[in-house]
């Protein structure tokens, strides 16, 4: 059975404890070149999972196995290879707000198309706000189909994405 999709409003503690979550990765991976919150969750007064998305970039993809094997001993439930780019996914086990942490090497495109678009969004509040009202709507229609729930923010993402890389 699938979770429903649970949005809630902004939360200002969220870049306090994306904080403490970096610090507590950075202790754990120290050659992490960054420790970077994306995600809703690190757009301010913006519409969220309450699930801080974090990316953790290595100097390259030798470093992902060992990195691995810190997470999982760390409890971090590994959620595979995403998005086809060399981004490893791991989910927090019992932490609050929970975590999402992604590995991925330097240079990654994901990781970089993330910066673009949470970088883009607190710079343009209308599109911000465009973004959390397609959120609210999508996670109204498909409240028990978050694969069809993200999939259909894809253009979205990707059109805001091409702006900012734009410049």
């Amino acid at each position: 059975m699938h979770k429903p999709v649970e949005l809630v409003s902004y939360d200002r503690e969220w870049p306090e404890a994306f904080q403490r979550i970096r610090a507590k990765l950075l202790a754990l991976l120290p050659q992490a070149l960054a420790i970077d919150h994306v995600g809703s969750t690190a757009i301010p007064g913006m519409t969220a999972k309450p699930l801080i998305d974090i990316d953790i970039v290595l100097s390259g993809l030798e470093q992902i196995e060992p990195a691995t094997q810190v997470l999982l001993s760390e409890n971090y439930e590994p959620r595979g290879n995403r998005y086809d780019d060399e981004v490893w996914a791991f989910l927090s086990r019992g932490s609050a707000p929970a975590e999402r942490v992604y590995l991925c090497p330097a240079g990654n495109g994901t990781h970089r198309n993330r910066l673009a678009f949470r970088d883009y969004l607190i710079a343009h509040p209308e599109a911000a706000a465009d973004y959390a009202a397609l959120k609210r709507r999508l996670a109204a229609e498909f409240r028990m189909d978050g694969d069809r729930y993200t999939a259909e923010k894809r253009e979205f993402v990707d059109t805001i994405v091409t702006r900012a890389l734009r410049g």
